[in-house]
């Protein structure tokens, strides 16, 4: 039967029915369509619509800073850089370059470069963006709209239309800078303790004692129908509006959260994997679980921050690490494959979540002796995974002769000599396109600086 109190829910209070029924659908481990059911139920199908299928990605944000950005461009490298077979570019692979068969633009995979065998919509775009912020743990330049808006807050204002728990979780350092509409962001000191979130006031907020009384009895009353349609008749002696019933929900959702060892063996994690690598492979695998029970709609992760000046003359644990470091996306991409989208039937994860990594700075492509801070004019550059709503591969470039091209937004055509810093806000307007699947409207809230037609796609092909 409808409860008037829940269909006529409106603004915060429909928001926060919504994080509820999620939250709680997720400590009872139901399926997503069992808890439309129940939101259906109790306040009609046009509340259930609006929790079924919003038009928004979720986000994941790796944050390389102190220098540790550099790794990435060993997995997903400057094309000239990798197929120049100079022993002296900051390539570990010479010679073992492969042309991208299926890319937008030209690039190459380096031998761990992972989702090489996986549909063409699994590519990374790159393009030229911010500027060189060497031994920064909190870069912004590439993320930089204009306006003083951040991509990153930008993103989370966007994809707050998702019904979740905890809409934006941060693990320090970060700089999450500002947009408008921007949520407020959950900020942790470590992967593990993401999943003490959910074990603690994140989920007291929702089961403790709302303001308004009569809202508080209609939200219970569904959270004993979810109960029913988990058909675990014995949680309905246990769950009281108390603090126990609370914890009970943490509980539950931390102990879904928490990866297993199997999970870590997958992503190439044992007891001698560097803590680096470690908290990568714990937070993309807590992300996903996340994801899945519709607690969270984005992740800031910081990755590396270890200043690898000296990487090239230790080739073997060079060669460790960036083979690790592509299998942990390799297998991201896997559970984001796996997963229905909790939030659109039809859907997986991997269609439904954008992922984009930046950093202070990459240091120079041109130079493995030392790897030295500095980059070619002063370069930096960001990359996007856009669950196929980007066009893909390289945008502008870091040249075998030293120069460095920009891009045109408008036509994604190579512009010699531009300054990366020049085309920050097109490609963080493009990763809004993604976040908003394909909302240019939306987009324009945030970005004004004409067209990025060039950079990314009408549709997914």
């Amino acid at each position: 039967m409808i409860d008037q109190r829940i269909k006529n829910l409106s603004g915060n209070s429909r928001r926060g029915f919504l994080k509820f029924a999620s939250a709680v659908g997720a400590a009872f481990t139901l399926d997503r369509s069992e808890v439309l059911n129940v939101i259906a139920d109790g306040g009609g199908h046009a509340l259930a619509d609006e929790a079924a299928c919003a038009k928004r990605n979720r986000t994941i944000h790796v944050v390389a800073g102190n220098g540790g950005f550099a790794w990435f461009q060993l997995l997903w490298p400057h094309t000239e850089i990798a197929k120049a077979g100079n022993d002296n570019f900051a390539f570990h692979a010479p010679g073992q370059a492969k042309d991208a068969s299926d890319t937008d633009r030209p690039f190459v995979y380096a031998p761990d470069s992972p989702w090489q065998s996986m549909s063409r919509l699994r590519r990374i775009s790159a393009y030229m963006a911010g500027n060189n912020e060497t031994h920064d743990a909190q870069p912004t330049s590439a993320t930089n709209i204009g306006g003083g808006i951040n991509m990153l807050a930008a993103s989370a204002a966007l994809n707050s239309a998702l019904p979740s728990l905890l809409p934006v979780i941060g693990i320090t350092p970060f700089a999450f800078g500002n947009a408008p509409g921007q949520p407020q962001v959950t900020t942790v000191g470590s992967p593990d303790a993401m999943v003490d979130l959910f074990n603690s006031a994140a989920s007291k907020q929702i089961l403790s004692a709302n303001a308004d009384a009569s809202s508080y009895e209609a939200y219970y009353k569904a959270f004993l129908s979810l109960g029913r349609a988990a058909s675990r008749p014995t949680y309905q002696r246990q769950l009281r509006i108390t603090k126990a019933s609370a914890n009970f929900l943490g509980k539950n959702l931390a102990s879904q959260l928490m990866p297993s060892s199997e999970d870590l063996l997958r992503y190439g994690v044992d007891g001698g994997t560097p803590n680096k690598l470690r908290d990568i492979a714990y937070a993309f695998i807590t992300a996903v679980k996340a994801f899945k029970m519709g607690l969270t709609n984005s992740v800031i992760l910081p990755a590396m921050r270890d200043d690898p000046h000296g990487a090239f003359a230790d080739m073997g644990n060079l060669n460790s690490t960036v083979m690790t470091l592509g299998k942990m996306f390799e297998e991201l991409m896997v559970d984001l494959q796996n997963v229905t989208d909790p939030a659109c039937a039809g859907k997986s994860l991997a269609d439904t979540t954008v992922i984009t990594v930046h950093g202070d700075t990459p240091k120079d492509p041109r130079d493995r002796g030392g790897w030295p801070d500095g980059t070619p004019n002063n370069s930096n550059w960001l990359y996007a995974y856009g669950a196929g709503y980007l066009k893909t591969g390289w945008f502008g470039g870091v040249r075998a002769g030293g120069g460095v091209d920009g891009f045109d937004p408008k036509t994604g055509a190579d512009v010699p000599n531009q300054p990366s810093s020049a085309t920050s806000g097109a490609a963080s307007a493009a990763v809004l396109y993604a976040v908003t699947q394909g909302d240019m409207i939306a987009v324009q809230q945030y970005y004004n600086g004409g067209s990025i037609a060039g950079i990314v796609k009408e549709q997914i092909i």
